[in-house]
């Protein structure tokens, strides 16, 4: 029989990212966090954590993670429906989620079933195509990624698609474009972008040009409301949304500076296939409106 106090000190130093911080959740020392961990490495066998900084958990780690947030969240309902005095505190809910999503349309999408539940929600932010291995490692209960098959012990549900175009000021193009989207241009040409990870820009060069130069100038600006600050001021060209840009394009204060072109993300809602009424009840919320919300 497993002991879910030694599991739940080696999820909190996985979650807080340290054992210090995983002390201080669960108020008790380090070193009573450590023996915990210890005691439930030598009771199963095998290394559950890796002590780097942060510490990071194997895989049989993951799944013994996993295995408590799942248990976590079925007792915590449970917990619900015996209330009868409705005294019942906030439970807390691990989702992953893509900046995009985050900055415009999840907090519409979801903020009915904040206000009907006492949930509080602890977002993880990701790229859209690696949010799933938050939930493959059991750091979250759901997740919205880019990832169209479901994995193992979890449900799926596409949830509709983002729009993304290459976007520039009217003066930025015609001083960087004057001849429309080139690979002689993108050479030359102050790109934004995202991060490292992020493949949208080259996935409409590839598609516009049929291939990409070895190299672009581009700035890396990973905070959505700096990347389109960075364009509308003119200082580079990218990738946005529509959600975002069509009002700057009716406006006249943008331009798409490949109009024949674009890159359609289509967006899925992975979660723990769960017998859990909060779960269900956040995506029964999520579903129905992102449906409404997003480009179907």
């Amino acid at each position: 029989m497993l002991d879910y106090k030694l599991i739940e000190a080696l999820a909190m130093v996985v979650r807080e990212g340290g054992f210090d911080k995983a002390a201080r959740v669960l108020s008790i020392t380090q070193s009573a966090v450590s023996q915990r961990v210890k005691l439930l490495e030598e009771h199963t066998g095998q290394v559950l954590i890796v002590r780097t900084s942060p510490p990071r958990a194997t895989s049989a780690g993951e799944m013994l993670v996993k295995h408590y947030l799942q248990v976590k969240r079925l007792e915590d309902d449970l917990m619900g429906e015996m209330d009868e005095a409705g005294s019942k505190g906030f439970t807390s809910m691990a989702v992953g989620i893509n900046a995009d999503s985050l900055a415009f349309w999840l907090v519409e999408a979801i903020h009915s079933f904040l206000l009907e539940e006492r949930v509080l929600l602890d977002i993880r932010v990701d790229d859209q195509e690696k949010t799933h291995q938050l939930l493959k490692n059991g750091e979250v209960m759901g997740c919205i990624s880019t990832t169209a098959q479901p994995m193992q012990g979890c449900r799926i549900e596409y949830i509709g698609r983002m729009i993304y175009r290459m976007m520039a000021t009217p003066e930025f193009a015609a001083q960087w474009f004057p001849n429309g989207l080139t690979i002689e241009e993108v050479r030359r040409a102050p790109a934004i972008i995202f991060d490292r990870e992020d493949e949208l820009h080259h996935k409409l060069l590839h598609k516009a040009l049929k291939e990409v130069p070895v190299a672009i100038p581009a700035n890396y600006v990973p905070s959505v409301e700096k990347f389109s600050e960075f364009i509308a001021l003119g200082l580079a060209y990218g990738m946005l949304p529509d959600q975002q840009s069509s009002p700057m394009l009716r406006t006249g204060h943008m331009v798409d500076i490949s109009p024949d072109c674009h890159v359609s993300v289509k967006l899925y809602w992975h979660c723990w296939n769960l017998e859990s009424d909060l779960l269900k009840k956040l995506t029964q919320h999520l579903i129905h409106r992102a449906k409404r919300l997003l480009d179907q």
